[in-house]
């Protein structure tokens, strides 16, 4: 895998295209951490934290958008 922190700048990247829509539901994400092993774990905030969707936001939207930008990463969870 290629440098942490270059995965790290791509993964925020990515972070950028889902921030929108979470925000327009008066939420918003910010990254945790990008383990050596390919895993992104996620804090959801606002609105978003808490909410009864909010693992299949993290699934649906947040963990598919980053794949599709950094095809490194195996899995995205949220703390």
């Amino acid at each position: 895998m290629e440098n942490n922190e270059n995965i790290k700048e791509k993964v925020e990247k990515a972070l950028e295209k889902v921030r929108p829509a979470l925000q327009r539901d008066g939420g918003d994400v910010s990254l945790i951490e990008v383990s050596e092993e390919g895993e992104v774990k996620v804090r959801l905030m606002g609105h978003c934290h808490g909410c009864p969707f909010s693992q299949m936001t993290v699934k649906n939207l947040v963990e598919r958008v980053i794949k599709q930008e950094v095809p490194e990463i195996t899995s995205v969870t949220s703390a």
